[in-house]
C-alpha cells in the first residue's frame, strides 16, 4: 500500500481511497512464469518457498532462482516429450516443491495444468481427463493405479510422469530433469496473451459433475487484490496458507498473489492425520508472519494450550465458512490477533475482504476488494436496498 493510504487519517477514508484509486492493469501479453517468478528470481537470494516434509524434521529452501531454473527445466521435459501450448495436463501432488515446479514451468510454455486434490479416485481421474482432454497425468506412486486403472478407457492420455518414483510406461521426474536445459525464453517458445488458457480447476461438485473452470493467464494478476489487500502481504512476509493443492484454494493462498508481492510461501506435506501441534510448533519455528486457514483448522487450534507457542505472527485470516465469535476471542486472547474473513470462488479472486485497517464486523465478510463492484440484486437485477 501506499504511503498516501497509510496517512489517511479516517478508516474509512483509507477504504475509499483504496477503492478509488485502484486500476486494473492487464497488459496484451502476460506470463506468470517469465514476468514474476523470473522477475524476482534477478535477486538469487530471494527466498520463495520452505517445504516441511511429512515428518517435520527435515525441509527444503527455494529461492525465486531456484524455481526459475527448475521450471524452465520442466518446460524442456515437456517440449522434449511432445506436450505443447495448450495440452492440459492432470497434476496430482502433494504439498511439495515439484508441485510448484511443475505449475511454473506448464505456465511458461502456455501448457494448462489440471491441480487435483490427492483424494481423486479412479472414477474421479477419468471423469476430469476426458471432460478436458488431457494429455499427460503428473503424480505420485500413490496414484498411479488409480491412473492405469482408468488408461484405456481415456482416449486423449498419451504421457505419464511420476514425481517419486519408476515404473513400466511412465516418465520420471527426476531423470527427465536431469537431463532438461536450464535455458527457455518466451521468444524461444512464444509469448502467452493475457486472455490465453492458463489454468483449470474444477469444483467440488454440488450439484451434479464437478465443473470446469477455465482461467486465462490474466488470473493472477487479479489475485493481486488477494495479496495485497486481503492478506496485507508484502515481500518481508513468511505465508501459510493451509490448503491441499488441488484446490483454489492453494491459487490463492500459495502462489500467485505471494510471488507477485514477493512473500515467501511456507508449506507442510502433511500427515494422513493433522497435527495442530506440529503445525503451531512450525509455525514459530520458521518465524511465519501471516496466516490463513479455514474455520475448522482455527477451531482445532484452539483446543491446544495456545500460551504454549511464540508466534511471530501480525496478521490472521480465515475463509471457505464463518468463524464462530468463541475461536475468534481465544485465538485474540492468546496472540492479540482478530482474525479476518474474506471471501470468493473457485471462478473468482477475492471479492469481498475485512481489512486489518478497519474495524471487525463479526459474521461479515467485509467490503468489496478493489475493482469489484459488488451488489446484492433481485431476480431481475435490480440493485436491493440495506435491510
Amino acid at each position: 500500500m501506499t504511503d498516501e493510504l497509510c496517512e489517511t487519517p479516517h478508516k474509512r477514508d483509507r477504504y475509499d481511497l483504496m477503492y478509488k484509486n485502484f486500476k486494473w492493469k492487464v497488459p496484451e501479453y502476460y506470463n506468470f512464469g517469465f514476468d514474476v517468478v523470473d522477475k524476482w528470481a534477478e535477486d538469487r537470494t530471494k527466498l520463495a518457498l520452505i517445504s516441511i516434509d511429512r515428518t517435520g524434521k527435515h525441509d527444503r529452501y527455494h529461492t525465486f532462482y531456484d524455481l526459475s531454473v527448475a521450471s524452465n527445466r520442466f518446460a524442456n521435459v515437456l517440449r522434449k516429450i511432445g506436450v505443447k501450448k495448450g495440452d492440459r495436463v492432470l497434476v496430482i501432488l502433494q504439498s511439495i516443491p515439484e508441485w510448484y515446479i511443475a505449475l511454473i514451468g506448464m505456465f511458461k510454455l502456455g501448457v494448462v495444468p489440471m491441480p487435483g486434490t490427492v483424494l481423486l479416485t479412479s472414477k474421479d481421474i477419468e471423469y476430469r481427463i476426458n471432460r478436458a482432454e488431457a494429455c499427460m497425468v503428473f503424480t505420485d506412486l500413490d496414484h498411479a493405479d488409480s491412473v492405469e486403472a482408468v488408461k484405456a478407457k481415456c482416449p486423449t492420455l498419451k504421457h505419464m510422469m511420476l514425481v517419486d518414483g519408476k515404473r513400466a510406461g511412465w516418465y520420471n521426474f527426476d531423470e527427465e530433469m536431469s537431463e532438461a536445459s536450464s535455458e527457455l525464453s518466451p521468444e524461444e517458445v512464444g509469448k502467452t496473451r493475457s486472455t490465453d488458457p492458463m489454468l483449470i480447476y474444477f469444483t467440488s461438485g454440488t450439484t451434479g459433475h464437478p465443473k470446469m473452470v477455465l482461467h486465462t493467464h490474466s488470473y493472477p494478476l487479479g489475485h493481486e487484490v488477494t495479496a495485497k489487500f486481503a492478506q496485507a502481504l508484502t515481500d518481508k512476509d513468511l505465508h501459510w496458507t493451509v490448503s491441499e493443492t488441488g484446490w483454489a484454494k492453494a491459487a490463492w493462498g500459495k502462489l500467485f498473489g505471494q510471488m507477485i508481492v514477493g512473500a515467501a510461501i511456507i508449506q507442510w506435506e502433511t500427515p494422513g492425520r493433522f497435527d495442530p501441534d506440529g503445525l503451531l510448533r512450525a509455525m514459530e519455528k520458521y518465524g511465519v508472519t501471516t496466516f490463513c486457514a479455514p474455520p475448522t483448522v482455527y477451531r482445532m487450534l484452539i483446543q491446544l494450550d495456545l500460551s504454549k507457542y511464540n508466534l511471530k505472527l501480525r496478521h490472521c485470516m480465515s475463509a471457505g465458512e464463518p468463524l464462530n465469535p468463541e475461536v475468534i476471542r481465544v485465538w485474540k486472547k492468546a496472540f492479540g490477533l482478530d482474525i479476518y474473513d474474506f471471501y470468493g470462488q473457485t471462478e473468482t479472486v477475492c471479492v469481498l475482504s475485512n481489512y486489518p485497517f478497519m474495524p471487525i464486523k463479526y459474521g461479515s465478510v467485509g467490503k468489496p476488494t478493489p475493482g469489484h463492484d459488488v451488489r446484492i440484486v433481485d431476480d431481475d437485477g435490480n440493485e436491493l436496498k440495506p435491510g
